[in-house]
């Protein structure tokens, strides 16, 4: 378990304003896709795939395992209300655990891997330096496997992925997955949620 109190705030930032993107995944994007919806300064979540082509950009070839994507969430957020630090550290502290290599939890295989696809070298350079910070300061027991993957394209997953935990509260993969990572948000960054 995680010490929340003493998880460190990224050392790096990006100093950006105005609309910015991230993609990240860390497994099932039904959850993390709840995660981020309920953040202020998140203005918009998109489930989809990353890291793969055009051709194999769909939920049954990804769930196959046989392609190179990964189930990742593109946020758009606006970095005047919510930092790409900040975002960071709720990825890495409350989204997933960044030290499962090509799983989380039940789920397996490298379409649920831990990575970040960037688009920029300041982006790498923050998101970089925030992974070594936290395998020196040993917050987790084991060290973080997040890959940094150039975003080549992000391709939308089918719309009946779209706002899938808000739209199936009930599930329960959502119930067991999601709503825990969402109550420890809540509890953890309460500052940072929406109104």
């Amino acid at each position: 378990m995680i010490d929340m109190k003493n998880f460190p705030d990224p050392l790096q930032d990006l100093t950006q304003s105005g609309e910015q993107t991230l993609v990240l995944g860390g497994g099932c994007f039904w959850c993390t896709e709840a995660v981020y919806q309920a953040l202020d300064g998140v203005l918009e979540v998109t489930s989809g795939y990353a890291g793969g082509t055009a051709q194999s950009a769909n939920y049954e070839a990804v769930c196959s395992g046989l392609t190179d994507h990964a189930e990742v969430i593109a946020i758009r957020y606006d970095a005047d209300r919510i930092s790409l630090a900040q975002l960071l550290k709720i990825f890495f502290s409350v989204a997933h655990d960044p030290t499962q290599l090509d799983r989380q939890g039940n789920d397996r295989g490298r379409q649920y891997r831990s990575a970040v696809f960037y688009h920029s070298e300041p982006q790498v350079q923050v998101v970089r330096s925030y992974i070594q910070q936290l395998n020196d300061s040993a917050v987790f027991g084991s060290k973080i496997v997040t890959t940094l993957e150039p975003l080549d394209k992000f391709y939308p997953a089918e719309q009946e992925h779209q706002d899938f935990a808000a739209r199936n509260p009930q599930q329960p993969y959502i119930m067991f997955t999601a709503t825990p990572k969402v109550t420890k948000l809540k509890q953890a960054f309460a500052d940072k949620l929406k109104r």
